[in-house]
């Protein structure tokens, strides 16, 4: 690399700019990495119609911006629900899509009526879905997130995802970590403030995607692969049968020790609500630790080491000898979780690769604070977990 390319991906890394643009703003996902840096690290470390991966995708941040970029973008996750997330940020809508659901946005907004009674058929959830969502203070939203539903039948199945991503990203603004409920009145306006600024996110992406495509002359060339599977066994995965390595597997896997709660919301306090699952017709029955590796008070980590070696096995599997590994990752307590989060790595098969000229601290590596953070956790370690470094690791042999 020149100077030039180091210093923009050193700068990319420290960008402390908020997530925006395109459709990254769809959903709040939880630790999800900047755009930037998803942008910057693909760009310097690949070539147009390379293969990236991310194995650990969460809402989709690198797919997104490999495929702007003319990459075929891969990605996996156990969540269904990130799953559904990368899908609606990865679809290329064209502008008559767009309009219709922007139609349907505007005409529910305007004929909600909380006095009705909403068609509750077969397929209708659990009660554990909507648990701690009918109180006093959250029921309206309930309510109206029933009765727009309830239409969502007049779209086509694609419209469908992002008029639920829609709501989604609504719900989440009206009840995820918030200690004042807004009412039914402020709930549809930002229902309609967030319709026309996600159409709006989606079409620059759609304009961006047939950009790439023109520019790169990779047109019917690529497609994004969002995969519900854990990273586990994707050497034997028939849908990459006979595809080539990738050149980047560009990642944020769990963090060692760290709780996140990936899955759900958290209401008026630490009532957790699995209503985003619900929302997206998507399936939930895990308990956080099946999507953070494992209980992160468990002595030494056990399980969570376990599975990343798992992990990062597969990923040896399908890399080949160009293939360079760029985490982002977060301890609870870095002297002895990095060492041994580098041993795991190096059993899987990887070696780590410094890079002196991106190198900021005494050990040699880049890290980068992250002040404020906000975890669904006690803050015991907050001052750990507020620093993130980029690993950079290629095979062994």
């Amino acid at each position: 690399m020149n100077k030039l390319i180091e210093a923009e991906f050193i700068n990319a890394v420290h960008s402390r700019q908020p997530v925006a643009g395109l459709t990254h703003g769809f959903y709040r996902y939880p630790a999800r990495f900047s755009p930037l840096f998803a942008r910057a690290a693909i760009k310097t470390f690949s070539q147009p119609g390379d293969a990236i991966l991310d194995p650990f995708m969460g809402g989709g941040t690198t797919l997104v911006e490999a495929r702007i970029l003319g990459r075929q973008a891969i990605g996996t996750d156990i969540n269904s629900l990130a799953v559904f997330i990368a899908k609606v940020k990865t679809d290329v809508f064209s502008d008559a899509e767009l309009s219709r659901v922007s139609s349907w946005a505007e005409d529910v907004a305007s004929s909600l009526n909380l006095h009705k009674i909403p068609e509750r058929t077969n397929s209708w959830p659990g009660p554990n879905y909507l648990r701690n969502f009918s109180d006093q203070a959250t029921w309206p939203i309930r309510k109206t997130l029933e009765l727009s539903l309830d239409r969502i039948g007049e779209l086509s199945e694609q419209q469908q995802n992002l008029a639920r991503c829609i709501l989604l990203k609504t719900a989440q603004w009206a009840l995820d970590c918030r200690t004042e409920i807004p009412n039914a009145q402020q709930l549809r306006k930002q229902f309609l403030i967030h319709a026309r600024e996600m159409t709006a996110g989606a079409k620059d992406y759609a304009e961006a995607v047939r950009s790439a495509d023109r520019l790169y002359k990779l047109r019917g060339k690529l497609n994004t692969l969002c995969l519900e599977r854990s990273a586990v066994g994707l050497e034997l995965e028939q849908k990459l049968k006979g595809s080539p390595a990738p050149k980047l597997i560009l990642t944020s896997p769990p963090y060692p020790g760290v709780h996140v709660l990936y899955h759900r919301w958290q209401i008026q306090g630490r009532r957790e609500t699995a209503a985003p699952f619900w929302i997206t017709n998507t399936l939930d029955g895990s308990g956080a630790s099946f999507y953070t590796f494992g209980d992160r008070k468990q002595k030494e980590l056990k399980t969570y080491y376990e599975q990343a070696l798992a992990a990062f096995t597969s990923l040896a599997r399908v890399a080949d000898k160009k293939t360079l590994v760029v985490q982002m990752v977060a301890f609870s307590d870095p002297p002895w979780q990095l060492q041994r989060y580098l041993e795991v790595m190096e059993q899987a098969g990887f070696k780590e690769v410094r890079r002196s000229s991106l190198a900021n601290s005494r050990d040699g590596r880049l890290w980068r604070c992250v002040p404020n953070r906000k975890w669904y956790a006690n803050q015991e370690r907050a001052k750990a977990t507020s620093k993130e470094v980029v690993l950079f690791h290629q095979l062994a042999r």
